[in-house]
């Protein structure tokens, strides 16, 4: 019992990356609101970073600076790679908040059920007038 509570404690960075994600996932496909599927897949897209910078790090290792010493160093890659991803992510999560306020502004609404039922009516309208 002792064992597999010190397993799951010593793997807490992959637990608190897949609780991240499979809470994302869940405001995406079950949030009618489009803010809400975008706070949605930030999460999803934290869990992912977080992720990637815990298995980054290495025990007992060091920033990547020659010394003349033989030492262990923390592989820098996932970090930069993550500083990357962060400012694409922001730049998405802009242009998804751009789209919704367009949405708002043409539909007067930023429900999906809503903006379908518009669409659906306006379809119908349009076949109709042919």
């Amino acid at each position: 019992m002792v064992n597999a509570f010190t397993s799951s404690i010593g793997h807490f960075n992959y637990w608190a990356s897949v609780l991240l994600m499979t809470s994302g996932i869940y405001i995406v496909l079950s949030r009618g609101n489009l803010i809400k599927k975008i706070i949605g897949l930030n999460l999803f897209q934290v869990s992912v970073f977080m992720l990637f910078i815990s298995m980054g790090k290495v025990t007992g290792g060091t920033a990547p600076i020659l010394t003349g010493r033989h030492e262990i160093f923390s592989n820098p890659l996932p970090h930069v790679l993550i500083l990357t991803a962060i400012v694409v992510g922001v730049a998405t999560t802009a242009i998804g908040l751009a789209l919704v306020v367009r949405i708002k502004y043409a539909y007067g609404t930023i429900e999906e059920d809503e903006i379908l039922a518009l669409d659906l009516a306006r379809e119908q309208m349009d076949a109709r007038a042919q």
